[in-house]
This record gives structure tokens, sequence and C-alpha cells, in this order.
């Protein structure tokens, strides 16, 4: 396993992170989440990401329960808040009042007395900023929270915060997990250049595409039943790529790997990594040996004509419009 640093802070993290968004708690059994954390742990993944929100705050409660045991000082484990947790009116958003009953909530179900990082799971356009700033730095000053970062956010809502931190005095963000893979470049034009030059660093999730990029998905078949595809949860996100020419370029891709003995999941991996403001990629599993293949794509050095080959195959599929923002499903 590589590391690296997570954006200009001294925090390393493993180049390949293990996330649970849609398989803990949901669609995979227990013994089986176990399995995938224990796989990721004797890979040398040491960066783990969840948030309040998936399945229902249970995700939280498996990577607890698989984590317990292990020695926490080796471990980066990330959280995030702001969806609904809950049916009351200040069950949701970035208020101090969501923050602070989140963070408590968070830290029973992961059995940790803190967080190596607390993300801000979207922006609330209805809390003033100064507030959710505050009530960040106050987790950080009460050690609940080393490090605080945001996800999904636009550069111009991630420069506003900055711009507060360092007025007012408060501990800054230091990163963003947005989604990017080689169909999905939007950060590209404005999130990277603005992070690069603020020290903040991207903790990317879906190098794969929801799958898309491991080629499993046929032009004109049915996607195969259990997969990402098929899950109501995750619908939601690969949809936009389920289509014949999404799918037949990607196809095409798989020559490319060949060429360089990696599977199609690693050299999408690979590719993620190869952007230098990217601290981590986020790998999610139903299976240890997912776990096993995607490691692989750390470390791994993709040269121009190769990054050349890619973007000839997939061509004008690519999406790279900064004003298209992503529309996740809703929530419970």
């Amino acid at each position: 396993m590589e590391f690296r640093h997570l954006g200009r802070s001294g925090l390393k993290v493993s180049e390949i992170s293990y996330g649970n968004w849609i398989t803990h708690g949901s669609q995979v059994e227990e013994d089986a989440a176990n399995q995938c954390v224990r796989a990721a742990l004797d890979e040398g993944i040491t960066t783990f990401d969840t948030a309040d929100i998936y399945a229902a705050t249970k995700a939280e409660e498996v990577l607890g329960r698989a984590l317990k045991g292990e020695r926490r000082e080796s471990l980066e484990i990330f959280t995030k808040v702001y969806w609904p947790t809950g049916p009351g009116q200040n069950n949701r958003g970035l208020s101090r009042k969501h923050i602070t009953q989140s963070i408590h909530g968070s830290l029973r179900r992961l059995q940790t007395d803190y967080v190596d990082l607390y993300q801000a799971h979207r922006f609330d356009f209805e809390t003033p900023l100064e507030e959710t700033l505050k009530t960040f730095d106050d987790l950080v000053r009460q050690g609940k929270v080393l490090y605080v970062g945001v996800s999904e956010w636009t550069a111009d809502q991630i420069s506003r915060a900055l711009k507060i931190a360092d007025e007012m005095g408060f501990d800054r963000i230091i990163s963003n997990q947005p989604q990017y893979s080689m169909l999905w470049r939007v950060i590209e034009s404005e999130v990277v250049p603005l992070s690069e030059r603020e020290g903040v660093g991207q903790i990317v999730w879906s190098p794969i595409a929801q799958g898309v990029l491991t080629g499993k998905y046929l032009p004109g078949q049915q996607p195969p039943e259990g997969s990402r595809a098929t899950d109501p949860s995750g619908s939601g996100f690969i949809g936009r790529f389920m289509n014949d020419d999404v799918l037949s370029r990607v196809q095409q891709l798989k020559p490319v790997a060949a060429d360089l003995g990696l599977s199609m999941a690693q050299l999408a991996v690979a590719w993620v990594l190869q952007n230098p403001n990217v601290s981590s990629a986020i790998v999610g599993a139903s299976r240890p040996e997912q776990v096993r293949d995607n490691v692989k794509a750390a470390g791994v050095k993709l040269d121009a004509e190769v990054l050349k080959r890619i973007d000839d195959v997939l061509g004008p599929i690519v999406e790279r419009d900064p004003s298209r923002t992503v529309s996740p499903p809703k929530r419970p």
C-alpha cells in the first residue's frame, strides 16, 4: 500500500480507502462485511470512510464492530454529517444542534473517542456557514474530531469556507469528497485548481463509476442480479452511465487494461490516482476478492500514452460540465 498526505495536512492516508456506503448494513450481511474489512486491513488499507446516513446509521455500527480490537492509532476513520437521521426538523443539515447530536451518535456507533476526519456531507443553504465552521472548530478543540472536510461542495463553497476560517481563526477544511472517475470529471475545471492552491485534498468516491468501469455491464443486456445497478440505494447514481454508448466504449478499455496487466477495476482506480490532487480513492466491496483486486491499483503509474488511449476511447461521453450537480437519491 502507498500513502499520501490528506491535502496540505500532516495526516497520511492510504491511497486506497475502504468505504461502506451501500454495502454495510444493507446490501450484504454483516459476516460478509466483516470479511471485506478484514481483507482491507490485510491488504494495508488504514483509511475507512462512512457516514451517519448510510443504511440509516447501520453502516457506522457495522464498521465499528468490524474494527473493534484494532489498534486505533493505526487507523484513519472518517464519517459525515448533513442528511436526515430522524424525523425532526433539527435532525438534518449543518446547524450546531444537528452536528453536535450527530457526532455523539457517530462516535457511539463507531465505538471510538474521536474521528480522524469529520465531513459536511453536502452544503447547507439554510444554516450560516459561520455557525457550521464554528461548530466544527469546537469539535476539533474538544478532541472529538481531528480534521474537518466536506463532500460534494463546489469551488465557490469551499472558497467561502476557507475565507471564513482564515478570518475567524478556525481550523481549515483539508479535504473534499467528490465523485470522480474516467467518466465523471466535473471537479477538474474548478474544484481541483482551487484545492491545489489552498491545500485541500480530494478523497474521491465511485472511481469505478459504481461498477460500470469494471466492464461487467454489457450493452443491450440487463444488469446482473444483485449488482449495484439493481440496488435501489445506488441505482440513482449509476443510471446516468447505463446506456449502450457508455457501456460499449467501456468494453473498448479492456485491451488497454490487458496491455498493462491490470483488471478493469484496477485501471479505473489507478486512473484517478494519477491526479496529484487526489489523496485517496474510496473503494467499496461486497466480497473480499473485490478488495484484494482493487488495492493492486496502489502505486501504479500510467504514462501519457496510456492516458491518451483512455481519452480517445471514451471521447464525448465523459461528463465535464461544471454546472452539473450530483442529485442524490432521496434519503430516509
